[in-house]
């Protein structure tokens, strides 16, 4: 008798994302991920404690993949660093377009905000070093840029819209010109 095949954590986190991929992250339930495999329920549960924590092994996955795009946007060097991390996530939003509703497209008023949303204090502070900008307004600007990135990158999650990257490019550029208008800058 061949021996038995050993599925792994990595394999079921694998299978599981890319059921969300595929059909959303609604569709994540045991048999989904089991019939991705290939295999019955009990490896999942034999790694995991429950559904939930597969999910937040999906969850934690796609935030490291939103990670990369930023860190390889910044690494291209095409567009200063603040603009890299807006692109970026748009980026991750049109071509990971579940994995994105997942992170930024749900209610989440009950959870404790990940670490890996703390970019915004990050964002914060190259705000301050990029404009002079210090606190409050320095939030107020990153706030207003930010909601900017978002709406972009939710139509295009979406499919409502279908924008080129020169002109997602052009209009950050507007908006972040706009608001250093705005805050005395020009």
């Amino acid at each position: 008798m061949p021996p038995k095949v050993k599925i792994t954590k990595e394999d079921i986190v694998s299978a599981a994302v890319g059921v969300v991929r595929e059909q959303g992250a609604e569709a994540l339930g045991a048999r989904q991920v089991a019939a991705a495999l290939g295999c019955s329920t009990q490896p999942l549960f034999s790694n995991f404690a429950s559904m939930e924590e597969l999910r937040s092994a999906v969850v934690a996955y796609a935030y490291n993949l939103c990670g990369q795009y930023i860190r390889q946007e910044i690494e291209r060097g095409e567009y200063p660093a603040y603009k890299c991390s807006g692109m970026a996530y748009i980026r991750f939003a049109k071509e990971e377009r579940e994995l994105f509703k997942l992170l930024y497209m749900r209610d989440r008023s009950d959870e404790r905000i990940p670490e890996s949303d703390l970019l915004n204090d990050q964002m914060e502070r190259l705000v301050q070093k990029n404009t002079g900008l210090s606190g409050d307004e320095a939030k107020l600007f990153q706030l207003e840029m930010w909601t900017c990135v978002h709406g972009i990158a939710s139509m295009l999650a979406t499919r409502f819209v279908d924008l080129e990257w020169e002109l997602v490019s052009r209009m950050l550029t507007d908006v972040y010109q706009g608001l250093r208008k705005q805050y005395g800058m020009e």
